[in-house]
């Protein structure tokens, strides 16, 4: 920080909602700012045994001094936004860009219609594709256009700049992950936008020399929902054994599973030009990690596989996700 951005380094699910829910409520920032495609992102995280999810808002909604806003890039689902303003009682520091697009009903019916992106692709179903290729013909409603967001409506870019002009605090938050990204995916198996680090700051309206860090999540291994390649997928009786069988916060699907990949990671750090790494999940792959807040008390495996990535990587490993709750952290900056 000053402006930190957040990016997932794998397929998304890497656990960036509990990582930007942290950080908010550490570093204060000034403003929380989502980029991203929109509500086929969910991201989730825990605090004081409630657990809390989010599709529309920034995951720093429990800071409550922290502004959330919602790029010019991002599509909105009215519904779902104001919802999620309402269970936050966010309503007078949440605003969205002018430009933001706008999902109808017709694109989530598209989306669960359409069999290319139903059956091939395995989309979310949330009318992000189909809204998407509206912004490109360039028909798709934008947010100035709904009456019951206009006490939203504001010009996001230049509300972050003036931040950060003025010294403030910024906190970026990215979606799905780097291998989802439409450009540099495993196309077709991808979302509708550039997902990287580039593509986050042009949804929020900043330049790349506005950017202090950009902190890459990964998960300690990897998972994917929907089709496309998975290098060294685990069999689904494999991923249970191992405790990895999981489901997506959105759809509720299963998610495929795979070890840490090496190789996926180091061309993310250079995709988005990563400066930090967080690891999420290490309780999972090192139970007796569990709830763990002291890089001292990592068990000699753990800190073994931190190194790997270290080195590996060639970026220092700053935070390491210990457990559901949000302060369940080895903070290491």
């Amino acid at each position: 920080m000053p402006c930190l951005v957040t990016v997932g380094g794998f397929f998304g699910d890497e656990g960036k909602g509990k990582i930007v829910a942290y950080l908010a409520k550490r570093d204060n920032p000034t403003i929380a700012v989502r980029g991203g495609v929109g509500p086929n992102a969910g991201h989730t995280f825990a605090f004081e045994g409630k657990e809390y999810k989010v599709r529309m808002l920034p995951s720093a909604a429990l800071n409550p001094s922290t502004r959330l806003l919602i790029g010019a890039g991002v599509l909105v689902n009215p519904r779902i936004l104001l919802n999620e303003i309402a269970m936050f009682k966010a309503d007078d520091r949440t605003y969205v860009d002018a430009q933001c697009g706008i999902i109808e009903q017709q694109h989530i019916d598209r989306d669960k219609s359409e069999d290319h992106l139903k059956s091939k692709v395995g989309t979310t179903g949330t009318g992000t594709g189909p809204a998407n290729a509206d912004r490109a013909l360039r028909t798709l409603k934008l947010a100035k256009d709904i009456p019951e967001l206009s006490l939203y409506i504001e010009d996001v870019s230049n509300s972050v700049n003036f931040a950060l002009e003025a010294g403030e605090k910024v906190l970026v938050e990215g979606t799905q992950g780097t291998y989802l990204s439409l450009f540099h995916g495993g196309y077709p198996y991808v979302t509708s936008r550039d997902v990287t680090a580039s593509g986050i700051c042009s949804d929020v309206g900043i330049g790349p020399k506005r950017v202090d860090d950009v902190l890459a999540v990964f998960k300690a291994y990897v998972t994917r929902v929907g089709g496309g390649p998975l290098e060294n997928e685990l069999s689904e009786e494999e991923a249970k054994k191992r405790g990895w069988l999981e489901f997506g916060s959105v759809t509720g699907r299963q998610r495929r599973a795979a070890p840490f990949d090496f190789e996926l990671a180091k061309k993310a750090v250079r995709l988005n030009s990563a400066t930090q790494i967080a690891v999420t999940k290490m309780d999972v792959l090192f139970p007796e990690c569990a709830r763990m807040r002291d890089w001292n008390k990592l068990s000699a495996g753990a800190k073994k596989f931190v190194e790997e990535i270290e080195g590996e990587l060639g970026v220092k490993v700053t935070l390491i996700g210990t457990g559901p709750e949000l302060d369940d952290v080895v903070d290491r900056r």
